[in-house]
């Protein structure tokens, strides 16, 4: 039987997980192996269980926690729940690359800023608080742009 069955060892390198890992969802509830030897304590996973853990590891890089993840492998959530979890992550990524794509922007716009300065050329010459006042000026984005949007009205 045991040729059937994978240790700890081979499913962990097989998904390039840690043992440490493999036995947390164990004492979790979530994976538990088919097969534990009493000699020598090894533990043996069927190939239904490596499934499980395929799927709780795509679940868990797509920021299901595990507790979220055991109720989905255990069949304690509904088809409905399931499409609702899923869509609520979904919208949590796509909110969080607005937010990568806003501070990318953001950096941009220092960049832009430091690329056109002739003050930060002469940086190393500043004193200490001039540095600061100018760093200041070049990365608060929001103010350049504030001053950006009401130069344009002005001038319209």
């Amino acid at each position: 039987m045991k040729e059937d069955l994978m240790m700890i060892g081979e499913i962990a390198d097989f998904f390039g997980v840690s043992r440490k890992a493999i036995r947390l969802y164990e004492k979790k509830g979530i994976i538990r192996p088919v097969e534990v030897d009493a000699r020598n304590g090894y533990r043996y996973y069927s190939a239904a269980q490596v499934q499980q853990l395929n799927a709780l590891l795509e679940l868990k890089s797509l920021g299901f926690s595990l507790e979220e993840i055991k109720s989905v492998l255990e069949g304690g959530t509904t088809g409905e729940e399931l499409l609702e979890a899923l869509a609520a992550k979904r919208q949590a990524w796509q909110k969080a690359m607005e937010t990568a794509k806003y501070k990318a922007e953001c950096l941009e716009g220092i960049l832009d800023n430091l690329r056109s300065s002739r003050d930060w050329e002469d940086a190393a010459g500043l004193t200490e608080d001039q540095r600061a006042w100018l760093l200041v000026k070049m990365v608060c984005v929001e103010d350049v742009r504030a001053q950006k949007a009401l130069s344009e009205a002005l001038w319209l």
